[in-house]
Formats: C-alpha cells, sequence, structure tokens
C-alpha cells in the first residue's frame, strides 16, 4: 500500500500545473495534502470527484488559510477532523481517517515565524497532539504531513545559520525529539542516513535549483509497527510547489 503526502501550497495553484496528471500517474492507494487554502466547494470538481477514491477535506474558519484533504482508495471506518480542542480544530490542520489496520493523521503543523504568538501557538500545537496521540498506544499509527521543523542538522542546507530561525530553533526541534520518545519513528531515516534529501525550498532564493533546501516533510509511524513498514521516499523531482512529496509504502 502506497501512502503519499504533499504540502501543495494552495489546491487551486497546484490544480493549474498538472496536479490531475500528477495523482493519476502517482496511482497512490492514499494522497494526503496540506495547505489547500480552500474548503471543500473550492477544489474544482473533477479533483473532488476521482474514480476509485474517497475524498475528504477539512478547512479553516478563516478563509484561504491552512487546510487539508485526503483521497484514499480504501474505505476509512470513520474520518474525523476534530482532536477534540476547538483551539486547534478551527484552523483545518488536522484529518484522522480510521482503517482497519492502522489509523492515519494527516497535519499541516503551524508555522512559528510570523509572530512570538504563532510560536507559542505552535508549541502547544506539539504539545497537544502527541498527548492525544497516546491513547492510541497500542494502534498502528502514521502520522504524515508539513511538520514545519527540520529535526537534525542533516535536514537542512545550513543549520548553524538558521539556528534562530523558526523551523529549527531548539524549542521546536525539542518537539520532535518528543514524538520520538513517545514510540515513533521517521520513516524516511530509517531507510536513508543520507544528507541532502530535503522537501523545501524557498521560492524567493531559488533555492531548489541550489539544493538550499529543508526537510521539514514527514511520514512518522508507530515504534511497534515498524515490520509493517517497507519503504519511504522523497519525490524531489515533483515540482510545482515549494515542497515536493514524501510517501510510505506499508503492509
Amino acid at each position: 500500500m502506497k501512502i503519499v503526502s504533499w504540502n501543495v501550497n494552495g489546491i487551486r495553484a497546484i490544480y493549474k500545473k498538472n496536479f490531475t496528471a500528477w495523482f493519476k500517474e502517482e496511482n497512490a492507494d492514499i494522497v494526503c495534502v496540506q495547505e489547500t487554502k480552500a474548503d471543500e466547494t473550492q477544489f474544482p470538481k473533477d479533483i473532488r470527484e476521482i474514480d476509485g477514491y474517497n475524498f475528504y477535506c477539512s478547512s479553516a474558519e478563516k478563509k484561504g488559510y491552512s487546510g487539508v484533504a485526503v483521497w484514499s482508495k480504501i474505505n476509512p471506518k470513520s474520518v474525523s477532523a476534530s482532536v477534540e480542542n476547538k483551539t486547534f480544530d478551527n484552523e483545518g490542520r488536522i484529518l484522522r481517517l480510521d482503517f482497519e489496520a492502522f489509523i492515519l493523521f494527516n497535519v499541516y503543523f503551524p508555522n512559528g515565524g510570523a509572530s512570538r504568538e504563532r510560536l507559542r501557538y505552535k508549541m502547544e500545537f506539539y504539545d497537544y497532539l502527541i498527548g492525544y496521540l497516546k491513547q492510541f498506544k497500542d494502534k498502528t499509527v502514521i502520522i504524515c504531513g508539513d511538520c514545519n521543523t527540520a529535526h537534525f542538522p542533516i535536514d537542512l542546507a545550513r543549520p548553524k545559520e538558521s539556528e534562530k530561525v523558526s523551523g529549527f530553533m531548539p524549542e521546536e526541534r525539542e518537539k520532535l525529539d518528543n514524538l520520538v520518545s513517545s514510540g515513533f519513528i521517521d520513516t524516511f531515516r530509517y531507510f536513508n542516513k543520507e544528507p541532502g534529501n530535503y522537501t523545501w525550498w524557498d521560492y524567493k532564493t531559488a533555492a531548489r535549483s541550489r539544493n538550499a533546501g529543508w526537510r521539514i516533510d514527514y511520514f512518522f509511524m508507530s515504534q511497534h509497527s515498524v515490520k509493517h513498514l517497507k519503504f519511504a521516499d522523497i519525490r524531489k523531482s515533483v515540482s510545482g510547489s515549494d515542497h515536493c512529496p514524501v510517501s510510505i509504502t506499508v503492509f
């Protein structure tokens, strides 16, 4: 089973950049996207209704902001856009799908760069979600999405210069430490320990052409279920967003 995750930086924008062709060629069992910047009515009809897939989305109360969506060939037992906390539910950052064999969380973690208040919100979001996940410790849980944090120096091109930049600040990286220590593995690093593997590049500085990027898009999986993890990949050749897709193969 192949699951793909991608921060598309606006579903309506990427729709004009051959998103549908990419989607059909990818032929994943589940596709998760983040930062859709749209509610369900604003998704083009032909990608809301792709043959063979069920479609689910969650949008922010604020128009044109945040948002996540999932297409799945497999029928989930249940779908929820809530983590039972209005503070974090109203920005459309989470979709949870319960399947027979696992629980999938598609998450668009907050960006802390705009202000101290948003950095605080990001920290609180991490803390709450990690606590919320404890109730599923005996289940196979997969978390995918844009974490807006590079975990280790190997995960960005210029770690020393970025230590005071949101996305690589010690307090942010500590939250990923906490997620891992609560029982999750970074699926890409399970297979690949090499530097130079990034998922986001700054548009303004044409960073992608120089591969001066950050790895901030992840799949985490329950440590006790690692036997079901077959492969993890970064699809850096796929363009259309300032992020590229990431994927795993499981079961």
